[in-house]
């Protein structure tokens, strides 16, 4: 069974990061706001903007985990598929 991370870019321009082992169905989730208490709810429609298959639940959320303290200049390197960006901002600031 596949599992998959996601982000989706909201009304709001913000971005939702999530997993899930059923992508079709998840965004339909979104898309209808089957889920009024989660974030997207209000911030409809969104848009599929990136995904992922992982092989297992466990790295999938490690995934997700990870995408969600990344600072929005990487996750939209990410998003673009800009993985020398995405290193690029991963490295830490040289103290001054």
């Amino acid at each position: 069974m596949a599992f998959w991370v996601y982000i989706l870019r909201c009304n709001d321009a913000s971005y939702y990061t999530g997993h899930t082992d059923d992508i079709h169905k998840r965004l339909y989730e979104h898309t209808a706001g089957t889920h009024p208490n989660c974030y997207t709810f209000k911030r409809r429609p969104v848009e599929m903007v990136f995904m992922q298959e992982f092989p297992s639940r466990e790295e999938a959320l490690r995934s997700e985990q990870q995408i969600k303290g990344w600072s929005r200049k990487k996750k939209e390197a990410m998003i673009r598929h800009d993985w020398n960006e995405v290193r690029r901002l991963a490295k830490p600031k040289k103290p001054d």
